[in-house]
């Protein structure tokens, strides 16, 4: 097992403002995750995005990883944007992640308390699926390639209607899943396989916000109800009209929950 390497992109520069580093869900990139809520988002933040390992804009992974490396590795990301002059040193900085994003944010919460002011896990958990599950999935994925996962996403990733709705924006979902690493995915459901913060969570001192959506069948909103009720400075918040990708499927309600909650922290 080894730290993957990230590669960050810079979705809306502001020096001045505080910056807020989000991530993605399994099977998305960034970019197409996080552009619709975007125009709301930066009022308040300079944005910057990361990518899993073989999706997007990051490079495949070598060798799996696990979460609590996965965490660590977005504190290496942000760290060399800072030494590179990108996040200005004493302004507030923020997290936000989806899915395995939003699992990478209570995993910072335990192994690395204070590095971000506050973080948000969205339509994410203290433990997501079953360890048997995820690793039936990456043997399959690593046997068959990312498209053997599009109809199942298409159908755990939106409410209902949202394709009709909006066919741009989950059509390019679907694309990034398709185009995906498939060892690398893989090596991020191993990942999952061995996330469980549930025990830890009690212990982590950084407010935290988890916000699920209320059509989501893989993270519902009793999933974000533990978070708030264990973490000391835990709050929860739930998008009545998104299922598992919030951020792309209610931007506006999101991004405001997210400002709410961090520009008071």
């Amino acid at each position: 097992m080894a730290v993957p390497e990230l590669t960050p992109s810079l979705l809306h520069t502001n020096k001045d403002l505080p910056t807020l580093v989000v991530g993605p869900s399994l099977g998305t990139a960034a970019l197409p995750l996080w552009a619709p809520a975007l125009p709301y988002l930066k009022q308040n933040f300079q944005v910057i995005a990361w990518d899993l390992p073989g999706h997007g804009e990051s490079k495949p992974s070598t060798e799996e990883f696990s979460l609590a490396q996965l965490a660590t590795a977005v504190t290496n990301t942000v760290q060399a944007l800072r030494a590179d002059g990108v996040i200005a040193e004493g302004t507030k900085l923020f997290y936000a992640g989806v899915s395995i994003g939003g699992a990478t944010a209570l995993q910072l919460a335990v192994d690395h308390a204070g590095f971000f002011d506050a973080l948000s896990s969205i339509c994410s958990a203290a433990k997501i699926g079953t360890p048997e599950g995820w690793k039936d999935r990456a043997e399959l994925v690593a046997k068959a390639g990312t498209p053997t996962m599009v109809a199942g996403s298409a159908e755990r990733w939106f409410a209902p209607g949202f394709i009709e709705k909006e066919p741009v924006i989950s059509t390019e979902l679907l694309h990034s899943l398709q185009n995906a690493d498939r060892f690398a995915y893989a090596h991020a459901c191993g990942a999952l396989a061995g996330f469980d913060v549930r025990e830890q969570l009690a212990a982590a001192s950084d407010p935290i916000i988890a916000i699920n959506g209320a059509q989501d069948t893989v993270c519902p909103p009793a999933d974000a109800q533990f978070i708030a009720e264990t973490a000391p400075k835990g709050a929860m918040a739930v998008v009545d009209s998104a299922a598992h990708l919030a951020p792309a499927e209610a931007p506006e309600e999101t991004a405001a929950l997210l400002a709410e909650f961090f520009l008071k922290s």
